[in-house]
């Protein structure tokens, strides 16, 4: 059975770059699936085919839900892992964007799938997004992982070096698949502070989202994530204020992160202004002169 089912193939896409990112164990507080979602919406991407779901999904472990409001019969939504292509005006790069649920089943088939459709529309560059639970205050700026193949695609960005050995999920499994293929692989990940995991976390997701903008050159309007985060900061701020065992632990993190403050090198007025002018560019407006 083909597991990927195309509603349409995109012609003409510009220098694609897959970007993925999945719901599940790869998604700490819900920060890469938002980030893409986001990017999706700014972008106004547009679906072009879907996965296969009862091939790689335990309806069980990850049930499809139903809507039995106002006595109308119950119509069944299905977890279900989508492909969508975005066109960004003015930018030199099209995305090819797949979200969705983390497979359960058939991970080598479902890269070869995806890989094999991606090599038909053009793609050259696979990016992952992925957040994880981490000893990190929410008081202080996300300092993302960047894992690239070669690794002089994140040079010169302060990503935070990896260092982990253990098991790995479906973006660390498709991020292999996508070297060994020859593809210019790269994986973001966000840590996320483990003390308000339940709840999403915007600061994670804009992260990734200024990541993803980074290396793809296309600018995403993620103006609802700035609002989200300082909403979400005074929240966690007055919750951690109101008990003081949170607020020990609190400040504990926040000491062992002073170092990671100066971590690597900013940016340079030139580069910053580059990517103001790009944004613009790609917003219709023209920078003042």
């Amino acid at each position: 059975m083909t597991l990927l089912r195309w509603d349409r193939r995109p012609e003409g896409l510009r220098a694609p770059a897959l970007v993925f990112a999945f719901a599940g164990w790869n998604d700490a507080a819900e920060a890469a699936t938002t980030a893409l979602a986001q990017t999706a919406r700014s972008l106004r991407a547009e679906r072009i085919a879907t996965v296969a779901s009862d091939e790689l999904i335990d309806y069980q472990a990850m049930r499809p839900t139903i809507d039995l409001r106002e006595g109308a019969p119950g119509e069944i939504s299905w977890p279900e892992i989508v492909v969508e292509v975005a066109r960004p005006a003015g930018a030199q790069r099209d995305l090819v964007l797949v979200r969705g649920p983390e497979p359960t089943y058939r991970w080598r088939a479902f890269c070869d799938a995806l890989l094999g459709a991606a090599a038909e529309v053009g793609v050259t560059r696979a990016l992952g997004l992925g957040a994880l639970l981490a000893d990190v205050p929410h008081t202080r700026p996300v300092t993302l992982t960047g894992i690239a193949t070669p690794p002089s695609l994140v040079e010169g960005m302060a990503f935070r070096p990896p260092s982990y050995a253990g098991p790995t999920g479906i973006v660390g499994v498709l991020h292999a698949a996508a070297a060994e293929r020859g593809l210019e692989a790269v994986s973001l990940w966000a840590p996320v502070p483990h003390y308000v995991a339940g709840a999403p976390n915007p600061a994670g997701a804009l992260a990734l989202v200024r990541g993803l903008e980074r290396l793809t050159g296309v600018a995403v309007d993620a103006r609802v994530l700035e609002d989200a985060v300082v909403e979400h900061e005074r929240q966690v701020s007055e919750a951690v204020g109101r008990d003081p065992a949170a607020r020990a632990l609190v400040e504990r993190l926040e000491q062992a992160a002073e170092p990671d403050l100066h971590h690597g090198a900013l940016p340079s007025g030139d580069v910053l202004a580059t990517e103001i002018e790009r944004f613009l560019r790609q917003r219709g407006a023209e920078p003042d002169a």
